[in-house]
């Protein structure tokens, strides 16, 4: 199966830098972030923090590598792909760019979870169903 690569725009202000001008790096994680939410929001998850059935999606795991650094000003493309989808978590391959240039990759796994119990659930039906369409290796 073949993954679409979904991709937003960002462009870095200087809320998003250090006092050297470069991307603080915290910051890169919550581009991603913006990119996994719009990404979700494509399929109709317009809040995918908290799911309407009352399931909420959190981080478990996150790898984050830093190859290079971006700096004030700079328009990054942020891109979002399933690399791996199971019964109670995907695990998104996310990369940051500037023109060509890689500036940081993650591996980011999302677990579904009780509110209730805080422990993984099954992720909702449709949402699973939805998501396997765009993953590179379905491995449940």
């Amino acid at each position: 199966m073949t993954s679409d690569i979904f991709s937003i725009p960002v462009r870095v202000y200087i809320e998003d830098t250090d006092a050297g001008g470069i991307v603080y790096y915290v910051n890169y994680l919550k581009f991603m972030e913006r990119s996994r939410t719009e990404f979700l929001r494509q399929y109709g998850y317009d809040k995918p923090a908290i799911l309407d059935d009352g399931k909420l999606l959190v981080v478990h795991r996150a790898e984050v590598d830093y190859k290079r650094s971006a700096r004030l000003d700079d328009l990054l493309s942020v891109t979002t792909e399933i690399e791996k989808l199971a019964r109670t978590n995907v695990v998104f391959r996310q990369r940051i760019l500037k023109g060509n240039e890689l500036m940081c990759a993650g591996l980011i796994r999302i677990a579904c979870i009780a509110p209730e119990t805080m422990k993984p659930c099954a992720m909702p039906a449709a949402m699973r169903e939805q998501l396997a369409t765009n993953t590179i290796t379905d491995k449940s």
